[in-house]
């Protein structure tokens, strides 16, 4: 069953209900009900998740790449190791650049909608963020989106009342004074540590929409500098049109003139 849903969620839109349709068929003729039942069951993907499921389908190293960039940040949040965030956030803008690139390629759409290459892109980075949409690569029904990796940041949270309850247990006769000047210390460095994570996501969310906005705006340009060299082009071949209408004209006029000579000479 995975080798036809592999051959479905790959084909062509315009082709998917079809093919869904013989296949379960196929499926139902050998006896295989509940084969049959899954694959009619499929539901067609939006074009971003086409776009996606294809490349994920004919390149299975995709999947890793993205999930396994997914762990590496993950692990520099919960450290708040603010060096390999930034190092992984603009690794992360490469991968999902690289990875949408490729996609439309083996899509052949040469020119996709903004709408489109930021489907593509949010779905990307959710399979990064998300392990559950990094395993359904392949699979996918419609496009995600990518909430940033928030969630990370909740651990040093954690750490901080863990240490606050370890202290509670300690027996009466240590000193108390000590213990909560080192809380209240670890406390303000536990405050820097999610804002300084908290920055960091911030920033890395930032230049992420700035680089779509700058491949946004280089694409505006290309179509902008299109449009002039066919505008140009149409004002030539105008030209060309006006000046041979004009030649033709006075070449008749011409004929008009030697017609009426020859007439004046027969008399």
């Amino acid at each position: 069953m995975a080798d036809e849903l592999d051959e479905l969620y790959e084909v062509k839109q315009e082709e998917f209900t079809a093919l869904r349709t013989k296949l379960a068929a196929a499926a139902k003729k050998r006896g295989d009900a509940d084969t049959a039942k899954l694959i009619s069951a499929a539901r067609k993907p939006t074009t971003a998740a086409w776009v996606v499921n294809r490349l994920a389908l004919r390149n299975h190293d995709i999947r890793t790449r993205l999930a396994g960039l997914g762990e590496r940040l993950k692990d520099a949040h919960s450290a708040m190791d603010g060096d390999s965030i930034r190092a992984l956030s603009a690794e992360q803008r490469r991968l999902v650049d690289d990875v949408a690139r490729a996609a439309f390629e083996e899509a052949e759409l040469a020119d996709p909608s903004a709408a489109l290459r930021d489907d593509v892109t949010g779905t990307l980075q959710a399979a990064i963020a998300d392990p559950d949409v990094a395993s359904r690569l392949g699979r996918l029904t419609k496009a995600e989106q990518w909430s940033g990796f928030g969630e990370f940041g909740d651990t040093t949270m954690v750490f901080t009342q863990t240490r606050k309850a370890t202290s509670r247990k300690k027996p009466a006769e240590e000193p108390q004074q000590d213990d909560k000047r080192d809380d209240k210390r670890d406390d303000k460095r536990a405050t820097a540590r999610a804002a300084l994570a908290a920055a960091e996501r911030a920033k890395a969310e930032a230049d992420a929409a700035l680089t779509e906005l700058q491949s946004d705006l280089a694409t505006a340009r290309l179509r902008r500098d299109d449009a002039r060299r066919r505008l140009r082009d149409a004002e030539n071949a105008l030209t060309a049109a006006q000046d041979a209408y004009d030649t033709g004209k006075q070449a008749g006029r011409d004929a008009a003139a030697l017609v009426k000579q020859a007439k004046t000479q027969l008399r």
